[in-house]
């Protein structure tokens, strides 16, 4: 199934402890099939015709986990800039980064920015991995580029819209998402993406990300196709 109407994926990746849990396993190992499985939904997201997917992998939140699990998480993350994005960079997948990467490793972020040039000129997909990220942290920082604009009389009070603030978040070239799902069975919007979800459709579902695979993900794109969207409009 291919579609046209939906453009772009938030996906926020919910449950891969629980997932580990359940099969008497540590953390990392419910993490380590998560990360396996952002390859079979960006494949799968790519070959229903979607353009964008954006992927909460790490809140800025997250750092307030334990040093074990947030090293293990690193660790698993400089795994899969080696070799794991392999895979998907072969399917003219593009991938971005966004968040606070400054609170990332040196060697992470030297690797990260090697992918992103590698893929730069993919044009199936455009992956986005949202590292180190919060929404609240991205609006403010938007408020002071924006506010540093007005300082130099780039614009005026008076110039200032939703498009120019737009254009200081991460997400400045990317469409706002059609839809969002949050997996594991958790109904909250967790600090991702407050700005861009404001008009988006919200799916909610009780799989374990390392579970949710791509017929689920065909269905919820088959339930969005046909939602009636009046963006406030009576």
């Amino acid at each position: 199934m291919e579609t046209d109407i939906c453009k772009h994926i938030a996906i926020i990746m919910d449950g891969n402890g629980r997932w580990a849990k359940k099969r008497g396993m540590p953390r990392s190992f419910g993490h380590k099939k998560g990360a396996e499985n952002v390859i079979e939904i960006t494949r799968a997201a790519k070959d229903a015709g979607v353009k964008y997917l954006t992927l909460y992998a790490f809140s800025t939140e997250n750092w307030q986990r334990s040093k074990e699990e947030v090293d293990a998480l690193m660790q698993l993350l400089r795994e899969y800039l080696d070799k794991g994005f392999k895979d998907i960079m072969e399917n003219n997948v593009r991938i971005r980064f966004i968040g606070e990467k400054k609170m990332l490793a040196p060697d992470i972020l030297e690797k990260m920015r090697a992918i992103e040039d590698k893929s730069a000129d993919n044009t199936a997909l455009t992956l986005c991995v949202a590292l180190s990220y919060g929404s609240r942290q991205e609006i403010l920082s938007a408020v002071k580029k924006t506010a540093q604009l007005v300082a130099e009389k780039k614009v005026t009070i008076g110039e200032i819209d939703q498009a120019l603030f737009s254009a200081n978040l991460y997400t400045a070239d990317i469409p706002d998402p059609d839809i969002l799902i949050r997996t594991s069975g958790e109904q909250r919007i967790s600090n991702y993406l407050l700005w861009q979800l404001a008009y988006t459709e919200l799916f909610f579902t009780d799989t374990l990300w390392p579970d949710f695979d791509k017929n689920e993900l065909l269905t919820i794109l088959e339930n969005f196709s046909m939602r009636e969207r009046r963006y406030g409009k009576s």
